[in-house]
């Protein structure tokens, strides 16, 4: 099951999941890479998004709109749908229409096969290797591995500070997957206090010491954060 939250009143870029990619709205652009891969539902806080996914036959959820998170939209709506304990619920954010199917199936297998080792936690994301330059840029989440791949911390900070001269980064790419018992684990845990320093919600899972597993991939898919970014995303498509 892949879930899309789509959230219209964006705080630093409003409207931005309707915005043209192509002759596409975005939301409908980035469910339609990853539509023939499992079912893919829309969880959108309002019924213009509604409106512009069934006008492109994407199905869509209308869910509340005083959500803090995205997984916290998508466990809403896989509530909604009655999706069984062990569903595997992949969230892909609604600003990647450039995300590699391949990635997400192989996040989808990895999550599958921790839940046939019984873990009691599952949640999984993927990263992938870049530059200095690159790590500099706020918009671009870091994150920090344990000897079994599996994350010690996220920031928007260039982390880990290269002192010694001979750090590599590793780039965070949004997209999250989880059981969907344990989705609603991670949706009933209190709020992280670093979560909202950062303004990122995988640190709540780090605060209350649940297990994220990483998966490291071959990406070149970008979020669309800025309308630097949306600039760079049309001109692709000229």
């Amino acid at each position: 099951m892949i879930i899309i939250p789509a959230r219209l009143a964006s705080t630093r870029f409003p409207q931005k999941v309707l915005a043209d990619i192509g002759g596409l709205p975005m939301v409908v652009r980035t469910a339609k890479a990853v539509a023939h891969l499992d079912r893919v539902v829309v969880a959108a806080d309002d019924e213009k998004i509604i409106s512009v996914c069934k006008e492109y036959g994407v199905e869509a959820m209308l869910t509340s709109t005083t959500h803090k998170s995205g997984t916290d939209r998508i466990n809403e709506c896989a509530n909604i749908l009655k999706l069984a304990d062990n569903e595997i619920i992949v969230n892909v954010q609604a600003d990647e229409p450039f995300i590699e199917p391949e990635v997400v199936e192989i996040l989808m297998k990895k999550l599958q096969n921790l839940q046939s080792l019984n873990e009691p936690f599952i949640m999984g994301s993927c990263y992938n290797a870049i530059n200095a330059d690159a790590a500099k840029d706020p918009n671009l989440v870091k994150v920090v591995l344990d000897s079994d791949n599996n994350a010690i911390y996220f920031s928007r900070s260039l982390i880990p500070y290269n002192r010694s001269g001979r750090a590599t980064y590793f780039g965070h790419i949004g997209i999250y997957g989880f059981s969907k018992k344990s989705l609603k684990e991670f949706c009933d845990l209190s709020d992280a206090p670093i979560e909202d320093i950062e303004g990122l919600e995988q640190l709540r899972a780090i605060h209350h010491q649940k297990k994220i597993t990483m998966l490291k991939v071959t990406s070149t898919g970008f979020g669309i954060d800025t309308k630097e970014d949306l600039a760079r995303a049309i001109e692709i498509f000229l």
